[in-house]
């Protein structure tokens, strides 16, 4: 299974079959004062900034957010993917609950986007759905319906193959849904880290789709989150994990990805690993 995304001149594709996707999530001005303050000026030089820098650190896909109390998140959704074009050239994925705003970024990207995302609430996916087609995009699905986030795999199971049969009556193919099991902190349920991976496993199995995951919930309100993290993303790759939205920046989450890939098969000769040891060890020196 091979879920595409294009820019205007580069092609990365998710699959079990090739390495680890990383969308760089720091466009994003939630809880990040000075990002919000410059978008909401219409000042997008901290957006290219943070492009550039998750680019340099592994990025192969950037999200991008704009949503900004207040603001006109359409014009600044637009803006904000025009300035990341102008220096970076990679996918982008557009994180938005604004159909408004979505529509307007699609407008204007060259390529095949990712959409993040939807739920399988029907308003949700009749919103989303009808977009995703018309722009040729792909959509990450939330496990998530109008009863909430299923307790048990078996029902995540359902909610999944909800939305990938749901996206087919709109003319999407399931390659172009990326399932997001949800990670759920195990500081409220010692048990959701497990359950979300078992979820992985069997939408893996039964559907086949491609996974995404915010990796970093699993640790909230937890101390020592980034060993946490780290954790749990290696176990989630071990799950089926394809992609997930992270830090890039964060050595840690990049070297624990690449250690992944080598040990599941997707570093021929060890390449990636021994350039990345190489650059440490002079970054180190």
């Amino acid at each position: 299974m091979e879920t595409k995304l294009t820019s205007k001149s580069k092609t990365v594709v998710i699959s079990p079959e090739l390495p680890f996707v990383i969308i760089g999530e720091r466009i994003n001005p939630t809880r990040r004062k000075k990002l919000a303050e410059t978008m909401a000026r219409g000042d997008f030089s901290v957006v290219q900034e943070d492009a550039l820098k998750q680019v340099e650190a592994g990025a192969h896909v950037l999200d991008v957010n704009a949503g900004i109390p207040g603001g006109d998140e359409p014009v600044l959704l637009r803006g904000a993917a025009q300035a990341v074009l102008e220096v970076v050239d990679v996918p982008l994925c557009f994180d938005t609950a604004d159909p408004d705003a979505l529509k307007a970024a699609l407008e204007i990207y060259p390529g095949k986007a990712l959409i993040n995302s939807t739920t399988a609430e029907e308003h949700m996916m009749a919103r989303v759905f009808p977009l995703a087609k018309q722009f040729n995009a792909a959509v990450i699905g939330v496990i998530s319906d109008e009863s909430g986030v299923p307790t048990t795999p078996e029902a995540r199971l359902e909610v999944a193959r909800k939305l990938v049969n749901r996206a087919g009556d709109f003319g999407i193919p399931p390659e172009d849904i990326v399932i997001d099991c949800l990670a759920l902190t195990v500081g409220a349920d010692h048990n959701a880290g497990r359950v979300t991976l078992d979820a992985m496993k069997l939408v893996r199995q039964e559907l086949g789709v491609n996974l995404n995951l915010g990796a970093s919930n699993v640790s909230f309100g937890l101390p020592d989150r980034k060993i946490l993290n780290i954790a749990y993303l290696a176990l989630a790759i071990g799950s089926g994990l394809t992609t997930a939205i992270t830090d890039p920046t964060v050595p840690e989450i990049q070297t624990a990805i690449l250690a992944c890939d080598l040990l599941t098969g997707h570093d021929e000769y060890a390449m990636r690993w021994i350039k990345a040891f190489r650059k440490r060890s002079q970054a180190a020196a």
